[in-house]
């Protein structure tokens, strides 16, 4: 241990922090040419997941403010991956759908970030994978609980 903190080496969430790092760092390569952060990335693929997302769901999916969303949602629908109704049918939010060039452009982007997923995992064995996935969920829900 260091004389007043945690020894880096040895630390989970510091070796979480660096892995989180490394991944998105790799995956902003790989989007990069698509045009893409991980950002507009992670919003198009939550609105696969849920279509009519609002801009809360999408800034909290994303980890992102709600602010940033809103900038992210403006510019993508000016550039047509995503459509937004004029008013809310129910309430304050604008539920958000993908359009035709927004799923074409997340399919490709999602194969660039299965690439990035198939590298980092490359040196795991399936049982390890499982245990990984179950060991981040655990760690998750213990900070949240």
């Amino acid at each position: 241990m260091s004389q007043d903190g945690v020894e880096l080496e040895t630390s989970l969430g510091y070796l979480l922090k660096e892995a989180a790092s490394a991944l998105r760092n790799a995956m902003e390569d790989v989007l990069r040419p698509l045009g893409m952060s991980v950002t507009h990335y992670a919003c198009l693929e939550l609105l696969a997941q849920r279509p009519g997302s609002s801009n809360s769901e999408l800034a909290r999916g994303a980890f992102v403010t709600r602010q940033s969303m809103n900038v992210l949602l403006q510019n993508l629908e000016r550039d047509g991956y995503v459509t937004r109704p004029a008013e809310a049918p129910v309430g304050k939010a604008l539920p958000t759908r993908l359009t035709a060039r927004g799923r074409r452009s997340l399919a490709h982007a999602s194969a660039a970030v299965r690439s990035v997923e198939l590298t980092m995992t490359s040196g795991l064995s399936s049982a390890d994978q499982d245990a990984a996935l179950r060991i981040l969920r655990s760690m998750t829900k213990s900070l949240r609980a």
